[in-house]
């Protein structure tokens, strides 16, 4: 395993390539303010993340990654467009004794914020990455999130249903468990059926954060969905084989379209003009792997084209991983937004797998 000196080597020579692509270095700090990033990932990241307190500052994290810290500095004084390069550690807490994962490791990134042609601008990264480490023989797969949302955002059914399942996307055995239970698939639990009877009483004292009225609202909210007509069989099926769906890049657009879901019509036609002009910076598109559900377990805040490049060792992690998140710089703009995509490389797994030269 490469140590600290080797991989900072390796993620200077990345650093470079990036710069010479046009991209200005940022540093964000290591300590970063762990408010925006529990509003993000809610109180999840704290299994993923070390948590301290400042007695100042209130409560910190340990940098988990460059992207949100780049794109908050961007979203209150950047110009446009701007893209950046960074080098640094992070730091991710492991869950399991023996993981080959480390906990402290060495990440360089490159992010692009530019209004001017975002299919563009999707493929200028994906080129510069699958340059940058052409020496190793990765293997990359691309995916693009905006079809699954789109897929969602096209049921027939409540706007409640399909927000809980666009929430869940990125967390897919939740999202298939609510798909069941929406299509009448799975069992109401018997706590929930006892509830919307009317056969839950008690004279207890009211407790809690939440007040009567919410509950009321919440208890409302679920009688609407218990009267809707289950998600149809035909759509559920449809949706299955949308997240199963994996190809060559040069057959996806007409594999997608053969699925026979109307709401997949934009998305397919930015997918085509994306794969154009990845084409058009030398990619081969029958040699590069489309998987729909692309990093759906492990790209939380991104809302659209997704790739990542990998090593034949399936126990490592990607060597290099990124994509397009438009929303998070709504999020964290304040009611700005500016069309965002970029990613990352490992250099410890770049120098643990050869180098670069």
């Amino acid at each position: 395993m490469a140590g600290k000196a080797q991989s900072r080597a390796v993620a200077r020579q990345i650093l470079a390539a990036f710069e010479a692509a046009g991209a200005v270095e940022v540093m964000p700090d290591i300590l970063q303010p762990a408010e925006a990033l529990l509003d993000l990932y809610g109180e999840d990241i704290r299994a993923r993340a070390y948590v301290t307190a400042d007695p100042l500052q209130g409560e910190m994290m340990l940098r988990p990654d460059f992207t949100v810290p780049v794109v908050q500095a961007h979203m209150a004084e950047g110009a446009e467009p701007a893209r950046y390069a960074y080098m640094g550690e992070v730091f991710r807490r492991q869950d399991h004794r023996g993981t080959a994962r480390v906990a402290e490791y060495f990440q360089a990134g490159y992010e692009v914020f530019d209004r001017t042609d975002p299919d563009a601008a999707d493929a200028e990264v994906f080129a510069l990455f699958a340059t940058v480490l052409k020496p190793l023989d990765l293997v990359a797969t691309i995916g693009d999130i905006g079809l699954l949302r789109a897929a969602v955002e096209g049921l027939d059914t409540l706007p409640a249903r399909k927000a809980a399942l666009a929430r869940h996307i990125w967390r897919p055995k939740r999202f298939h468990q609510l798909l069941q239970r929406y299509a009448g698939l799975s069992a109401v639990p018997e706590s929930r059926a006892a509830l919307l009877s009317g056969a839950v009483q008690s004279d207890a004292p009211w407790i809690g954060l939440r007040a009567p009225a919410e509950m009321a609202a919440r208890i409302e909210t679920l009688k609407a969905d218990a009267e809707c007509a289950p998600i149809g069989a035909d759509d559920v099926a449809r949706l299955d084989a949308l997240f199963a769906l994996r190809c060559t890049a040069d057959r996806a657009p007409a594999m997608l379209a053969d699925l026979g879901i109307a709401a997949l019509a934009p998305a397919i036609a930015r997918l085509e003009k994306r794969l154009s002009a990845l084409d058009a910076k030398g990619i081969d598109l029958t040699a590069l792997a489309f998987e729909a559900s692309h990093g759906r377990a492990t790209m939380e805040y991104y809302d659209g084209f997704v790739f990542s490049f990998e090593a034949a060792d399936p126990a490592l992690p990607p060597v290099a991983s990124g994509g397009r998140y438009d929303a998070l710089t709504r999020v964290l703009g304040g009611g700005r937004e500016i069309p965002a995509v970029g990613g990352v490389i490992r250099p410890g797994l770049v120098a643990d797998l050869g180098g670069l030269s």
